[in-house]
Protein backbone atom coordinates (compact mmCIF):
# COMPACT_ATOMS: atom_id res chain seq x y z
CA UNK A 1 0.00 0.00 0.00
CA UNK A 2 0.93 3.53 -0.78
CA UNK A 3 0.54 6.74 1.01
CA UNK A 4 0.69 10.38 -0.07
CA UNK A 5 4.11 11.95 -0.55
CA UNK A 6 3.95 14.71 2.38
CA UNK A 7 3.97 18.64 1.50
CA UNK A 8 7.88 18.92 2.65
CA UNK A 9 10.23 21.58 0.20
CA UNK A 10 13.13 19.71 -1.27
CA UNK A 11 16.14 21.89 -1.84
CA UNK A 12 16.64 22.09 -5.07
CA UNK A 13 19.58 23.19 -7.46
CA UNK A 14 18.93 25.21 -10.29
CA UNK A 15 20.75 24.52 -13.51
CA UNK A 16 20.74 26.54 -16.59
CA UNK A 17 20.02 23.88 -19.27
CA UNK A 18 20.81 26.13 -22.07
CA UNK A 19 24.45 27.17 -20.72
CA UNK A 20 25.15 23.43 -19.97
CA UNK A 21 27.66 21.30 -22.05
CA UNK A 22 26.02 19.45 -24.56
CA UNK A 23 27.72 16.22 -23.23
CA UNK A 24 26.36 16.98 -19.24
CA UNK A 25 22.52 18.03 -20.72
CA UNK A 26 22.94 14.90 -22.13
CA UNK A 27 23.52 13.49 -19.06
CA UNK A 28 21.19 15.67 -17.10
CA UNK A 29 17.99 14.56 -19.38
CA UNK A 30 18.51 11.14 -19.91
CA UNK A 31 18.88 10.38 -16.31
CA UNK A 32 15.58 12.40 -15.56
CA UNK A 33 13.62 11.24 -18.16
CA UNK A 34 13.64 6.86 -17.43
CA UNK A 35 12.72 4.49 -18.06
CA UNK A 36 12.20 5.01 -21.45
CA UNK A 37 11.00 2.44 -23.79
CA UNK A 38 13.37 1.15 -26.68
CA UNK A 39 12.43 1.54 -30.61
CA UNK A 40 14.00 -0.77 -32.16
CA UNK A 41 14.31 0.19 -35.58
CA UNK A 42 14.22 -1.59 -39.01
CA UNK A 43 14.70 0.23 -42.20
CA UNK A 44 16.49 -0.61 -45.71
CA UNK A 45 18.51 1.42 -48.07
CA UNK A 46 17.67 2.42 -51.35
CA UNK A 47 20.37 -0.31 -52.47
CA UNK A 48 18.49 -2.77 -50.41
CA UNK A 49 21.16 -3.01 -47.39
CA UNK A 50 19.05 -4.09 -44.37
CA UNK A 51 19.70 -1.56 -41.09
CA UNK A 52 18.35 -2.05 -37.35
CA UNK A 53 19.19 0.08 -34.50
CA UNK A 54 17.69 0.95 -31.19
CA UNK A 55 16.30 4.47 -30.19
CA UNK A 56 15.41 4.76 -26.19
CA UNK A 57 14.01 8.98 -27.43
CA UNK A 58 11.07 6.80 -28.16
CA UNK A 59 6.89 6.92 -27.03
CA UNK A 60 3.36 6.29 -28.92
CA UNK A 61 1.77 10.02 -28.77
CA UNK A 62 -1.69 8.94 -30.58
CA UNK A 63 -4.14 6.56 -31.51
CA UNK A 64 -6.16 7.77 -33.86
CA UNK A 65 -4.53 8.19 -35.99
CA UNK A 66 -2.02 5.83 -34.64
CA UNK A 67 1.12 7.47 -34.64
CA UNK A 68 4.14 6.72 -32.62
CA UNK A 69 7.55 8.97 -32.47
CA UNK A 70 11.06 8.37 -32.15
CA UNK A 71 14.38 10.76 -32.45
CA UNK A 72 17.51 9.31 -34.69
CA UNK A 73 20.17 11.83 -33.56
CA UNK A 74 23.48 12.17 -35.92
CA UNK A 75 26.86 10.68 -35.99
CA UNK A 76 30.33 11.93 -35.83
CA UNK A 77 32.73 10.36 -38.59
CA UNK A 78 36.22 11.57 -39.61
CA UNK A 79 36.11 13.51 -43.09
CA UNK A 80 39.21 15.33 -44.25
CA UNK A 81 41.37 14.51 -41.08
CA UNK A 82 37.93 16.90 -39.12
CA UNK A 83 34.92 15.06 -37.48
CA UNK A 84 31.46 16.00 -38.97
CA UNK A 85 27.96 15.22 -37.94
CA UNK A 86 26.31 13.00 -40.35
CA UNK A 87 22.67 11.49 -40.60
CA UNK A 88 22.74 7.93 -38.62
CA UNK A 89 21.96 5.57 -41.43
CA UNK A 90 18.18 5.02 -39.80
CA UNK A 91 16.98 8.60 -40.47
CA UNK A 92 18.49 8.27 -44.02
CA UNK A 93 16.50 5.12 -44.67
CA UNK A 94 13.61 6.52 -44.23
CA UNK A 95 14.29 10.06 -45.60
CA UNK A 96 14.87 7.57 -48.98
CA UNK A 97 11.80 5.37 -48.55
CA UNK A 98 9.29 6.73 -46.73
CA UNK A 99 8.75 3.65 -44.31
CA UNK A 100 10.39 1.58 -41.12
CA UNK A 101 9.58 -0.87 -38.57
CA UNK A 102 9.56 -0.39 -35.11
CA UNK A 103 10.06 -3.70 -32.81
CA UNK A 104 9.90 -4.42 -29.57
CA UNK A 105 12.80 -5.31 -26.98
CA UNK A 106 12.58 -8.16 -24.60
CA UNK A 107 14.90 -8.74 -22.28
CA UNK A 108 16.33 -12.46 -23.83
CA UNK A 109 16.87 -9.94 -26.79
CA UNK A 110 18.32 -7.08 -24.75
CA UNK A 111 22.25 -8.32 -25.63
CA UNK A 112 21.32 -8.63 -29.24
CA UNK A 113 20.04 -4.71 -29.03
CA UNK A 114 22.69 -3.61 -27.86
CA UNK A 115 24.89 -5.50 -30.38
CA UNK A 116 22.93 -3.37 -33.16
CA UNK A 117 23.63 -0.03 -31.34
CA UNK A 118 27.53 -0.17 -32.79
CA UNK A 119 28.36 2.26 -35.51
CA UNK A 120 28.93 -0.14 -37.80
CA UNK A 121 29.39 1.07 -42.00
CA UNK A 122 26.60 1.40 -44.29
CA UNK A 123 26.93 -1.56 -46.46
CA UNK A 124 27.08 -3.83 -43.08
CA UNK A 125 23.42 -5.07 -41.93
CA UNK A 126 23.15 -5.12 -37.99
CA UNK A 127 20.54 -7.99 -38.50
CA UNK A 128 23.61 -10.19 -39.60
CA UNK A 129 26.06 -8.89 -36.77
CA UNK A 130 23.35 -9.46 -34.23
CA UNK A 131 22.46 -13.13 -35.59
CA UNK A 132 18.77 -11.92 -35.98
CA UNK A 133 16.19 -12.68 -38.48
CA UNK A 134 14.70 -10.30 -41.03
CA UNK A 135 11.04 -11.42 -41.41
CA UNK A 136 8.79 -10.05 -44.47
CA UNK A 137 6.93 -7.09 -43.44
CA UNK A 138 2.97 -7.12 -44.68
CA UNK A 139 2.37 -3.51 -45.90
CA UNK A 140 6.43 -2.02 -46.26
CA UNK A 141 9.54 -2.75 -47.99
CA UNK A 142 11.80 -3.09 -44.48
CA UNK A 143 11.77 -6.25 -42.88
CA UNK A 144 10.67 -6.75 -39.06
CA UNK A 145 12.91 -8.71 -36.21
CA UNK A 146 11.09 -12.29 -36.47
CA UNK A 147 12.23 -12.82 -32.75
CA UNK A 148 10.40 -9.51 -31.59
CA UNK A 149 7.10 -10.61 -30.35
CA UNK A 150 5.76 -6.70 -31.33
CA UNK A 151 6.47 -5.02 -34.56
CA UNK A 152 5.18 -2.41 -35.89
CA UNK A 153 5.15 -1.63 -40.00
CA UNK A 154 5.40 2.88 -40.53
CA UNK A 155 4.90 5.09 -43.13
CA UNK A 156 6.88 8.13 -42.77
CA UNK A 157 3.90 10.72 -41.22
CA UNK A 158 6.57 13.83 -40.67
CA UNK A 159 9.65 14.46 -39.82
CA UNK A 160 10.75 17.17 -38.02
CA UNK A 161 15.00 18.40 -38.02
CA UNK A 162 16.04 20.11 -34.48
CA UNK A 163 19.38 21.35 -36.30
CA UNK A 164 23.09 19.98 -37.26
CA UNK A 165 24.84 19.50 -34.20
CA UNK A 166 26.10 16.12 -32.57
CA UNK A 167 23.50 16.33 -29.74
CA UNK A 168 20.69 18.05 -32.17
CA UNK A 169 17.66 15.33 -32.60
CA UNK A 170 15.41 14.69 -35.62
CA UNK A 171 11.99 14.07 -34.59
CA UNK A 172 10.21 11.04 -36.73
CA UNK A 173 6.72 10.54 -36.26
CA UNK A 174 5.38 7.36 -37.97
CA UNK A 175 1.68 6.42 -38.50
CA UNK A 176 1.43 2.25 -38.05
CA UNK A 177 0.08 0.74 -40.77
CA UNK A 178 -0.29 -2.76 -38.96
CA UNK A 179 1.36 -4.72 -36.08
CA UNK A 180 2.34 -8.02 -35.77
CA UNK A 181 1.96 -10.02 -32.15
CA UNK A 182 3.09 -13.08 -30.68
CA UNK A 183 -0.13 -15.39 -29.65
CA UNK A 184 2.23 -16.17 -26.29
CA UNK A 185 1.90 -12.19 -25.12
CA UNK A 186 -1.92 -11.73 -25.76
CA UNK A 187 -4.70 -13.12 -23.20
CA UNK A 188 -8.45 -11.56 -23.69
CA UNK A 189 -7.21 -9.50 -26.31
CA UNK A 190 -4.71 -7.61 -23.87
CA UNK A 191 -1.29 -7.51 -23.92
CA UNK A 192 0.51 -9.16 -20.71
CA UNK A 193 3.23 -7.52 -19.47
CA UNK A 194 4.87 -10.19 -17.76
CA UNK A 195 5.06 -12.80 -21.05
CA UNK A 196 6.11 -9.77 -22.95
CA UNK A 197 8.98 -8.84 -20.47
CA UNK A 198 10.38 -6.21 -22.01
CA UNK A 199 13.50 -3.95 -21.41
CA UNK A 200 13.85 -0.21 -20.65
CA UNK A 201 16.92 2.38 -20.73
CA UNK A 202 18.27 4.42 -17.74
CA UNK A 203 20.88 6.61 -17.22
CA UNK A 204 24.39 5.25 -18.37
CA UNK A 205 24.83 1.64 -19.45
CA UNK A 206 21.87 0.74 -17.48
CA UNK A 207 18.37 -0.65 -18.13
CA UNK A 208 15.28 -2.09 -16.70
CA UNK A 209 12.22 -4.45 -17.33
CA UNK A 210 8.97 -4.54 -16.84
CA UNK A 211 8.58 -7.32 -14.46
CA UNK A 212 8.88 -4.90 -11.71
CA UNK A 213 5.26 -3.36 -11.10
CA UNK A 214 2.26 -2.29 -8.96
CA UNK A 215 -1.33 -0.99 -9.46
CA UNK A 216 -3.14 2.37 -8.86
CA UNK A 217 -7.06 2.57 -9.81
CA UNK A 218 -7.57 5.98 -10.95
CA UNK A 219 -9.56 7.85 -8.30
CA UNK A 220 -13.32 8.02 -8.88
CA UNK A 221 -14.41 12.12 -8.96
CA UNK A 222 -17.60 12.82 -8.06
CA UNK A 223 -18.97 15.96 -10.52
CA UNK A 224 -19.92 18.99 -8.46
Amino acid sequence: MFEPAGSGILLAVLIDIQKTPIETRYRLLTGSVMPRPIAWVSTISKDGVLNLAPFSFFNVVSSDPAILVFSPGFKLVMQDGKKVTVKKDTLKNIQETGEFVVNVVTYALAENMNLTSGEFESHISEFEKAGLTAAPSHMVRPPRVAESPISMECSLYQLIEFGQSPGAGNLVMGEIKCMHIDDAVLKDGRLESDALDLVGRLGGSFYTTTRDKFSLPRPQVEPV
